[in-house]
């Protein structure tokens, strides 16, 4: 134990270390208060979508030699979230099908244009990376961590200030409609919310495990509390700890982080779980 300590103590002081923790809980904690709301909404499977858009974009941007790749990737993923999300019901493509139709293309054409216009020699280790997120949290620039703080505080501050208005459009949209709540620019705001988390998180965990670190909190939580606070804070809560210990045990055994994280998000998806049981 001892030693383990004393190799914790040694990591931090190099500074991609308190980056990645700092950019990492601050990407849980935005990730998770959604999430609640997704889930709720029945809306987990948007993760999928948006972050393979997030990917063709990101494809786009190396390609296109952008200097700072979340000028392009971060407009396209929000226009695309408004589009799934906040597009209304009298589109003819809807739900579920939008989403596979988007993310499937958005996927394929960035594979594509990732190995017809390579940036580097080795194609393949750039496309796990920025699928599974394999070091890219433990890359990040001073600049980086920033974007993550400013970006994450906005969310925050967002969700907090109109706290009652999702609530009230996540339980029950037709009743805040009746009530004079502008549920569809509620939608449109959660929308963009998303797409700046979807975003943020591929640095964490990559753009094909972005849905896990949205969904376990929030099933975690639920599988304990019934009240929508409860099951909010408590979700921020957990997903800030299974974050944080992915990051350490990374760093430590030298294990896949975004990977790390998920799996331990799953087993304490299943402590939740047998706790709630044991409650019942």
């Amino acid at each position: 134990m001892s030693e383990i300590i004393m190799k914790l103590q040694m990591y931090f002081e190099y500074p991609f270390v308190r980056y990645a923790l700092i950019a990492g809980t601050l990407i849980a904690l935005c990730s998770s208060l959604l999430g609640v709301t997704l889930v709720l909404k029945r809306f987990s499977f948007i993760g999928d979508g948006l972050s393979h858009v997030a990917f063709g974009a990101m494809a786009v941007a190396a390609v296109a030699n952008l200097s700072n790749q979340m000028l392009l990737v971060l407009p396209v993923t929000v226009v695309s979230a408004i589009l799934l999300l906040a597009g209304g019901k009298n589109r003819k493509i809807k739900g579920d099908a939008a989403v596979a139709m988007i993310s499937v293309a958005s996927l394929a054409i960035g594979y594509l244009i990732m190995n017809l216009f390579p940036t580097s020699g080795n194609v393949s280790g750039d496309v796990c990376t920025t699928l599974f997120g394999s070091t890219s949290i433990l890359t990040l620039s001073k600049f980086d961590v920033w974007l993550s703080v400013i970006l994450s505080f906005a969310t925050v501050v967002v969700f907090c200030l109109f706290y009652n208005k999702i609530f009230a459009v996540t339980f029950d949209e037709n009743f805040a409609r009746a009530t004079g709540t502008n549920a569809s620019a509620y939608n449109l705001l959660i929308a963009v919310i998303i797409a700046v988390i979807i975003v943020l998180a591929m640095n964490l965990v990559g753009s094909l495990l972005i849905s896990a670190l949205v969904i376990f909190p929030a099933l975690s939580a639920m599988r304990v509390f019934k009240n929508f606070r409860a099951v909010t804070i408590c979700s921020a809560i957990f997903s800030i700890i299974c974050t944080m210990l992915g990051i350490i045990v990374s760093i430590i055994w030298g294990t896949p982080v975004g990977s790390t994280i998920v799996a331990i998000d799953m087993l304490g998806f299943f402590a939740f779980w047998i706790i709630g049981a044991i409650k019942k």
